[in-house]
């Protein structure tokens, strides 16, 4: 299909769903993110399907459906793709359903079956032999963007002097070599409760439904672990969660541990950072205070990871720079 990007979007959308026999459809809004991405679900009779409307320039669908299309090829349950125009921002997606691990831990789900579910979906992964071509690493200049989020966003009335942020960014810059020191993967990114799905009429892995992986890259493997295990949205069990690194460690056997530790340990550092700037960069541009609710567990999180005495650096600067009584407090 050959776009008319001067069409509205609405006008856009419809030709799209016309042109592939989903004009005649039930519309309802299934979800939006805290991307500009949007969700429709579909329904024509006893079939459904899933709307992704991810509007350029500020959206790409093409990672996605790379990414998805290789993570099918290799035995996994990403969303099959059933219709595409990539110029416009517009996929058909085959609709994965409505348990999500969210709403299944909120409804007594058997949480140790579902983490393990999830590590074993790493676990296979992790030990695929081929990887989608054209990932970016995971590497300085990403990782360092991500974490200047917190103060970007948190200190935007008045911005740290140079000297200030130099020494923020020298401070990551001495921990990102234990993050490259670990082995290679293809990192899913967002890799957490809210982006898998229980299929309950799917086998082993393919039980795990993936979401949300057009961000992917090649970085370090402990990073989408420790997505999982140090969730900003909900609070896991400390022993639910060594036993998960347990798991994925005892199924590589000649991963130095130590370095993988401490690399887990850094990414979570930085993801909390990032994360902490995304949810107030969503409050105070975007208009969206619901994701403020977890900022105090994602400081929580920051401040156990800051406690490793090989980030004593980083922790001194948020010391001083961040104190307890600013964070998370929301600066209109």
């Amino acid at each position: 299909m050959n776009s008319d990007m001067h069409k509205d979007r609405p006008a856009l959308i419809d030709e799209f769903l016309d042109t592939h026999g989903w004009g005649d459809a039930a519309r309802a809004t299934l979800a939006g993110d805290a991307s500009f991405r949007h969700y429709d679900r579909l329904v024509r009779g006893d079939e459904r399907a899933v709307l992704m409307d991810a509007p350029p320039p500020d959206e790409d669908v093409r990672p996605f459906v790379a990414i998805a299309r290789y993570l099918s090829e290799q035995g996994f349950s990403a969303p099959d793709i059933i219709a595409t125009d990539e110029d416009a921002g517009l996929l058909l997606l085959e609709d994965l359903g409505d348990d999500t691990y969210t709403r299944m831990l909120a409804t007594d789900g058997d949480e140790a079956a579902l983490y393990a579910l999830a590590v074993d979906v790493l676990i296979s992964l992790h030990k695929c032999s081929t990887r989608p071509e054209g990932l970016l690493p995971y590497g300085n200049g990403r990782l360092l963007d991500e974490a200047f989020l917190a103060p970007v966003w948190l200190f935007d009335d008045i911005p740290l002097s140079e000297p200030v942020r130099r020494e923020y960014g020298d401070a990551w810059l001495e921990l990102f070599p234990h993050v490259h020191a670990t082995p290679k993967v293809l990192v899913l990114r967002d890799y957490h409760v809210d982006n898998l799905i229980w299929l309950a009429g799917r086998n082993e892995t393919k039980a795990c439904g993936l979401l949300d992986f057009q961000d992917a890259v090649l970085g370090s493997v402990a990073y989408d672990l420790m997505s999982l295990l140090q969730d900003a949205r909900r609070d896991i069990d400390p022993d639910l969660k060594a036993a998960m690194i347990e798991r994925y460690t005892a199924a590589f056997p000649d991963l130095d541990r130590d370095a993988f530790d401490l690399a887990f340990t850094v990414l979570a550092a930085q993801r909390h950072a990032k994360v902490i700037g995304i949810f107030t960069r969503l409050d105070k541009r975007d208009g969206k205070p619901d994701y403020l609710a977890h900022l105090p567990r994602v400081w929580r999180l920051l401040e156990a990871a800051l406690e490793h005495p090989r980030l004593s650096r980083l922790k001194s600067w948020f010391d001083e720079h961040m104190p307890p009584r600013i964070r998370g407090e929301v600066r209109k």
